[in-house]
Formats: C-alpha cells, sequence, structure tokens
C-alpha cells in the first residue's frame, strides 16, 4: 500500500511543532480521575504524544498523573517528548484572571509549562466554573485585553504556543488587528460533515493552523452525533478500503492539512486510531467525499443562545457560519 506524504507533526507559527494526532480528554460526565489516568498512560505506550485537556473538563488532574507515571515507568524519556495542550474557560475570560488561571491548571497537572494554551469560546462568563451554564451567565468580553494577557503567558514561558478554539473568520480578524503573537492554532470542528473550507482557507492566509475537535462527530457525548460515522459516503470508502470509518475520517483531517484531536477511552480503539499515517485516500474518494451536502455543524452551543440574550442565534453566535 503507498505511504503517504503527510507529516505526523506539523509546524506552528509559535516555531513549536504539534503532533498532528492528539488524544482527547473531554466526556460527560466527567469518569473517575483512575479511568481518564489508565487511559492516557494506555495511549502514551502506544505511541501517542499530544495530550488535550481544559480546566472545564474536569480531567487535568487525571491527564498530569498518566504524564507523571509515564515519566516513573521511562514510556517516554521526557516532558519535552510529550504535547500537552489545556484551555482558559470562560469564567476566567478577564485580563487579570487569565495567568492566574493557567497557573491553576499547571498546579492541577503539575507541570512547569503547557505546550498550547487556548481560549475555550470568545465567551465570558460569570459565576463558578462550570460546564453548564445559561445565556444569563453571559457578559461581554474585552479581547484586547484577555488576548494581551495570553501573551503574557506566552512571554513568560508557562505557554510555548497560544490559540484559540471556537473563533469565526470575523472573530480572528478582529483579534488579529490587536494582536501581538498572533494565535497558533485555532481549534474548531472539523470532519466531512462540516468541513469548514472557508475557515480553514482564512486560517492558511493568515499561518494560523487548524486543529479539529471532535473529528468523528462526539459520539456517545450529549453534545454529539452519528452523523459522521454513518455516512454513506465514509461507510462505502472504508468498506472498500478495509478500514474504519473512524480511519477514513481521521485520515482525512490529516490529508486536508488539519490536527484531529479524538476522544477514545478504549486501548483498541486508541491503537485504531494511530493507524493512519501509512495508507493515503483515493484521490475520487477525497473528491467524493468534498462533495458532501448537506454540510452541518453539527456541535451546537445551545447555553450560550437565546432571543433575549448576547448571542441571540447560531448564525449571530458563528457571525454567519452555520
Amino acid at each position: 500500500m503507498q505511504t503517504t506524504e503527510v507529516e505526523p507533526q506539523v509546524a506552528l507559527n509559535s516555531g513549536r511543532r504539534m503532533p498532528v494526532l492528539g488524544m482527547g480528554t473531554a466526556t460527560y460526565p466527567i469518569p473517575p480521575d483512575e479511568t481518564i489516568t489508565t487511559a492516557v498512560i494506555d495511549a502514551i505506550a502506544l505511541g501517542y504524544r499530544h495530550f488535550d485537556t481544559a480546566s472545564v473538563y474536569g480531567s487535568e488532574r487525571a491527564v498530569g498523573r498518566a504524564i507523571a507515571t509515564a515519566l516513573e515507568r521511562g514510556l517516554v524519556g521526557s516532558r519535552e517528548e510529550l504535547f500537552v495542550t489545556t484551555k482558559l474557560w470562560c469564567t476566567d475570560m478577564h485580563a487579570d484572571r487569565v495567568v492566574p488561571a493557567l497557573q491553576e491548571s499547571l498546579r492541577t497537572l503539575g507541570l512547569e509549562y503547557i505546550d498550547l494554551y487556548l481560549i475555550h469560546y470568545p465567551v465570558r462568563l460569570k459565576g463558578e466554573k462550570q460546564i453548564v451554564f445559561t445565556s444569563e451567565d453571559m457578559m461581554t468580553v474585552d479581547m484586547p485585553t484577555v488576548w494581551e494577557a495570553m501573551e503574557k503567558c506566552q512571554s513568560l514561558g508557562l505557554a510555548k504556543s497560544i490559540g484559540v478554539s471556537n473563533f469565526t473568520c470575523k472573530k480572528l480578524a478582529d483579534l488579529l488587528n490587536h494582536a501581538r503573537i498572533p494565535p497558533a492554532v485555532n481549534q474548531v470542528e472539523v470532519h466531512p460533515i462540516w468541513q469548514q473550507r472557508k475557515l480553514r482557507d482564512f486560517c492558511s492566509e493568515k499561518g494560523i493552523h487548524v486543529s479539529a475537535y471532535s473529528p468523528l462527530g462526539a459520539v456517545g457525548v450529549f453534545w454529539g452525533s452519528d452523523a459522521v460515522l454513518e455516512c454513506e459516503e465514509v461507510k462505502r470508502i472504508a468498506q472498500s478500503m478495509g478500514k474504519s470509518r473512524a480511519q477514513v475520517c481521521l485520515r482525512w483531517g490529516v490529508e486536508q492539512g488539519v490536527s484531529v484531536v479524538v476522544k477514545s477511552f478504549n486501548k483498541e480503539r486508541l491503537k485504531e486510531n494511530m493507524e493512519i499515517f501509512d495508507w493515503r485516500l483515493k484521490e475520487e474518494d477525497k473528491e467524493r467525499l468534498s462533495l458532501i451536502i448537506p454540510q452541518k455543524r453539527l456541535i451546537l452551543v445551545e447555553p450560550f443562545i437565546s432571543p433575549n440574550g448576547f448571542y441571540k442565534s447560531h448564525a449571530d453566535f458563528w457571525d454567519g457560519d452555520v
């Protein structure tokens, strides 16, 4: 079978390199720490080097323990071999809370620095950190001062790279107008059902790497959908190539030039998800995937939307990209 030109790492505009396959740790309800720790240790043993967490996921402590254990067991030679992403939650979207929030995440992880620190959403919430909230909790964000604090995280060495998540072309353009350090990454929903060509083209032009969350549609999570893995074109290609539907979707992502962050705590699936670098999709299959319609955003942000709230519709939140 043909090998591929896809590099298993991508160069970021910060000068750092990021593995294109990452293990996600977002799931709800939040499982016991031991479940996550065991899965991350398994993943490191299999060869995963990129791990994605967030303060609101409740998985930072478990990920940190797994890293410490992997180092103790010699599964990796040093911390520098791993790439760890975490995120600033919406309740900390205020200039004077950004650095302390990252310091808290680092304490929870037991790490001296994070490889990539992302703004989780372009939203500020009042109240305590929690995954359940309503549009009434939303407040105005002063993005220039928040981003300045993100830049401080990098200049202090607490984060090697900084970026954003769930930003549209418009929100990125606004950010770039005042950013001293441009975001290295925009982590957004990308898969064959929601290909995000306009956003990917914009990010490519600006030197921002696009990382895909929920590249399989987040099946089995309360915000997810089985539409990606049940797509007839995906199923047909998987059958014709002797690959799993998940492998086809992940391979499609890396061939599009995006990194893919996929959550699984199942050792066999973790192994299967890694086996995407020694083959490639046929040109005609890529062409057929590019023609999938309708294109549909699957991961909605219902709690942020209210007729009387800050964002009155999904089109409002996503600046028309729905």
